[in-house]
């Protein structure tokens, strides 16, 4: 694969600025904005500056917003819909605005980062999907509802929506088109994207999370990054992975009581009891799914 996506810039007229396209002899040349064409050579490190700017965004906005933040904030997050809203929702809906505004000035959307997958895919693959439903469905069985009220369970679900698209938009979209456009493999797009997606998670240690905690975390989101990057090639589309991961998160949150916890919280019971085991085979699976992903994207006109 090319780095280079650009077309031919059409000269510009005496004293006048390049026109976007000119038509000479017949052909329509059209001229591409730097800023275009600088993202869209991709590379790596590029993936890597679009993730640190979203992670310094996440950890900022919300000072913007610090009298909403103080008035509906418990120390308690799941207490009421505001709490979640205050305690989880607010940076990953900021977070996302940002990045569909990015991608749109990019013109990535919705092409290329919602269209069908450049690549291949297997029948192995539909063990991704699978795997990541099996606890999702466990905990959403065994979850204490009653102990947290509707509102807060609804709006728990909301958000979860929003971490869904914003982190698969920024890690499974933008990082996974900028890595293919650097040309890279398949395999290092899908390992890469789930190294940066593991790696922003690395923040938790600001909010006085134990090292142990963050780096458990780490290791959880670097294999649940490379399942959803098997979900997305799978099914084709990007929206699938928003949707799984968009339910994984609010499920674990009520299931446990709290955020990145492994304790009990929620609730109680056998399936709850069971959804451990099945988060350690979704981990083991991703660990065989990663060896055996293969291919290169194809360029599209």
């Amino acid at each position: 694969m090319s780095d280079s996506s650009t077309t031919p810039h059409a000269s510009a007229p005496p004293g006048g600025a390049a026109p976007h396209g000119t038509l000479r002899g017949g052909e329509v040349r059209v001229s591409e904005s730097r800023w275009r064409a600088f993202w869209n050579r991709g590379g790596w490190w590029k993936a890597l500056l679009v993730v640190a700017v979203y992670a310094v965004v996440y950890q900022a906005a919300p000072f913007l917003f610090l009298p909403l933040i103080d008035k509906l904030s418990d120390p308690n997050v799941f207490a009421t819909p505001g709490s979640v809203f205050a305690g989880i929702g607010l940076p990953v809906v900021l977070g996302a605005l940002m990045l569909l505004g990015f991608a749109w000035s990019l013109g990535w959307l919705p092409r290329p980062l919602l269209s069908s997958q450049p690549v291949g895919r297997s029948w192995w693959m539909w063990l991704a999907p699978a795997v990541v439903l099996l606890p999702v469905v466990l905990r959403l069985i065994g979850i204490d509802y009653g102990a947290y009220g509707p509102a807060v369970v609804a709006m728990s679900f909301a958000v979860g929506l929003f971490i869904g698209l914003s982190e698969e938009l920024l890690f499974r979209g933008v990082a996974v088109t900028l890595l293919r456009r650097g040309g890279y493999s398949e395999w290092v797009v899908a390992a890469v994207s789930s190294l940066l997606f593991a790696a922003m998670h690395s923040v938790n240690i600001l909010t006085g999370q134990p090292v142990t905690t963050v780096l458990g975390t780490m290791g959880y989101t670097f294999l649940f990054g490379v399942l959803m990057y098997v979900v997305m090639r799978v099914t084709g589309n990007l929206v699938w992975a928003v949707l799984l991961h968009g339910i994984t998160d609010p499920s674990t949150f009520l299931a446990t009581g709290g955020i990145d916890a492994h304790g009990a919280g929620g609730g109680a019971g056998l399936t709850l009891e069971l959804a451990g085991p099945a988060t350690i085979l979704l981990l083991v699976v991703a660990l065989v799914l990663l060896a055996f992903i293969r291919g290169r994207a194809t360029p599209r006109a």
